[in-house]
């Protein structure tokens, strides 16, 4: 067994590696440019929605009071009337990018940990290369990419978009098991 303490090096470096692999695949390589598109006559609908001020949150249209009223006709005609929407609200202003940035590290950091955990269980001391990646990697995997598909089911988001998504997460999984690999206690 490793300590976790001997690992904080990988953990806070594969950290800042996703973070300027993300960094790179955002700004530089524009795959995601299309992933979420805008809405058609989009002023008006803003000008809509900002008479009602709706404070930030998830919200769901339309929205039934209870599982009972999912099978009342007035719910079935506000459906198949449409739209069907699920809508996140933002607070209005500029958006906070340095503190987005932060969290996006931190929760980065949070998943090395939780790789450098399960691997410091499951590899000793001085294993090779191709152990500890599989370990850590198929751990920072699970992290970044496999509770991505629960939005395209339940919440209709595009798959394409989640398939991306998780394409990312294969890259940062593998920049951050191949960091683990690299600096893993002889």
């Amino acid at each position: 067994m490793v300590s976790l303490s001997s690992l904080w090096l990988p953990i806070l470096l594969s950290a800042v590696i996703v973070f300027v692999a993300s960094s790179l695949i955002h700004m530089v390589l524009g795959y995601h440019k299309h992933d979420i598109r805008a809405l058609p006559k989009e002023a008006e609908v803003m000008t809509a929605l900002r008479a009602f001020n709706i404070p930030p949150g998830d919200y769901g249209m339309p929205k039934p009071a209870s599982m009972k009223d999912i099978r009342t006709p007035e719910f079935e005609e506000k459906q198949k009337k449409g739209p069907v929407a699920w809508l996140t609200v933002l607070p209005a202003g500029d958006m906070n990018m340095g503190a987005r940035m932060a969290q996006w590290f931190l929760y980065s950091v949070v998943i090395s940990f939780f790789a450098a955990y399960v691997a410091s269980r499951a590899v000793g001391p001085s294993a090779n290369y191709l152990m500890v990646f599989r370990f850590v990697g198929t751990t920072a995997f699970m992290g970044y990419a496999m509770a991505l598909p629960q939005h395209s089911i339940w919440y209709g988001r595009n798959w394409g978009t989640t398939l991306r998504l998780m394409f990312d997460g294969l890259i940062f999984a593998s920049l951050t098991a191949g960091t683990f690999g690299w600096l893993w206690p002889r």
